[in-house]
């Protein structure tokens, strides 16, 4: 490991443990008619001793600091043991991720809640999706079985080029959605059928 490395991974760990604590805070705060007093979804077995909120605490944080390689994170705790005396093996975190998926995305239902109900505003962007080269466009067959679904040619202004594909919406609110269009779709048209 380079030096460049070893001062990004001190500097990650150095308040890794206090980003925990509080974003395991906020799991709880948002989450206690969802799990029994140890943090856990309730079930049959054996009580884990790093809680699945421990689990969801961990994979936000991970998120936060865009640390998105799991191997990358395991190395970042390695640095930090001390810090998490029961920490799973890097399996068992896969394993429960996939089973605790549901309760994070109750949390973060409600915290979105508690921050702003009612969405009166949205950020709209868009992105050409090339589906291939514009000189191989009559010769593609992707998409072309349904006119409403067929790709078609448009031009990007940022980028001063024409494209033959798709284009992807992004109209975030709160709740995140994001649809995939029409190239020659207009953003007002978008908001239309979103909502």
């Amino acid at each position: 490991m380079n030096l460049e490395a070893v001062r990004s991974n001190e500097r990650l760990s150095q308040n890794f443990k206090a980003k925990f604590d509080k974003i395991l805070d906020i799991c709880k705060h948002f989450s206690k008619d969802l799990v029994n007093n140890l943090g856990n979804v309730p079930r049959c077995g054996v009580v884990p001793v790093f809680s699945d909120l421990e689990v969801i605490a961990l994979s936000l944080l991970a998120e936060s600091e865009s640390i998105a390689s799991e191997s990358r994170l395991f190395v970042l705790l390695k640095d930090c043991k001390s810090d998490f005396p029961n920490l799973i093996s890097r399996h068992q975190y896969n394993d429960r991720r996939k089973f605790t998926i549901n309760l994070c995305e109750k949390i973060r239902k409600r915290v979105a809640d508690a921050i702003d109900g009612g969405e009166n505003y949205f950020c709209i962007d868009s992105k050409p999706v090339e589906v291939c080269r514009i000189s191989r466009a009559k010769r593609c067959k992707i998409g072309k079985d349904n006119y409403e679904t067929a790709p078609s040619y448009g031009w990007c202004s940022s980028q001063r080029l024409f494209y033959y594909g798709y284009k992807l919406h992004a109209l975030c609110g709160l709740n995140g959605v994001i649809q995939l269009g029409r190239l020659n779709m207009h953003y007002s048209n978008t908001i239309t059928i979103i909502a």
